[in-house]
């Protein structure tokens, strides 16, 4: 199958900027979409953030103006550049993706990283 494996959170004071990458390892033939959700104690996982393998981008709306994503198709990953950040943005971040890998034949996929803790301190 393919994996992801993310990167990148931590410990930031409000107003402060951290950036999440995310990399996909296996017999990946394809990525469409690649995307960061998060989730907090007791919710839903939630949308932050997808990007097409053409570039074509979409973000939650309280994240906009604030939160960049972009890819790297040539090393199968993503990135979250996450600005002025708020108490509010304290969740586990997951790092998604899907698409097409080879096992005999092309197979889709659908897989989600383990996830990294960003906590922003007010």
């Amino acid at each position: 199958q393919v994996q992801l494996v993310e990167s990148g959170g931590g410990l930031v004071q409000t107003g402060g900027s951290l950036r999440l990458s995310c990399a996909a390892s296996g017999s990946i033939f394809s990525i469409n979409v690649m995307g960061w959700y998060r989730q907090t104690p007791g919710n839903q996982r939630e949308l932050v953030t997808t990007i097409t393998s053409s570039g074509i981008t979409n973000y939650a709306d309280s994240v906009k103006g604030r939160f960049t994503v972009s890819r790297d198709n040539a090393k199968n990953t993503v990135y979250l550049q996450m600005n002025s950040l708020e108490p509010e943005d304290t969740a586990v971040y997951y790092c998604n993706a899907n698409g097409y890998y080879r096992r005999g034949r092309l197979l889709e996929f659908t897989s989600w990283g383990q996830g990294t803790q960003v906590t922003v301190s007010s």
